[in-house]
């Protein structure tokens, strides 16, 4: 299967509790962690959730 990457750029201070919880789900939890993920259309609507915490490096 493909592999996205994703890279958390901003914090989740002040954030709903869904996109904490999206954040962790990510397996991101704090600012410069990269995480490699299967491109799935969970894990799409996952980043697309919480896209302005997170960059796409590689699709």
């Amino acid at each position: 299967m493909a592999k996205v990457i994703v890279r958390q750029t901003a914090s989740p201070i002040r954030r709903t509790k869904d996109q904490r919880a999206t954040l962790s789900g990510l397996g991101l939890n704090k600012i410069g962690r990269v995480a490699t993920l299967e491109d799935t259309p969970s894990v799409r609507g996952m980043i697309a959730k919480v896209n302005h915490l997170v960059e796409v490096l590689d699709q």
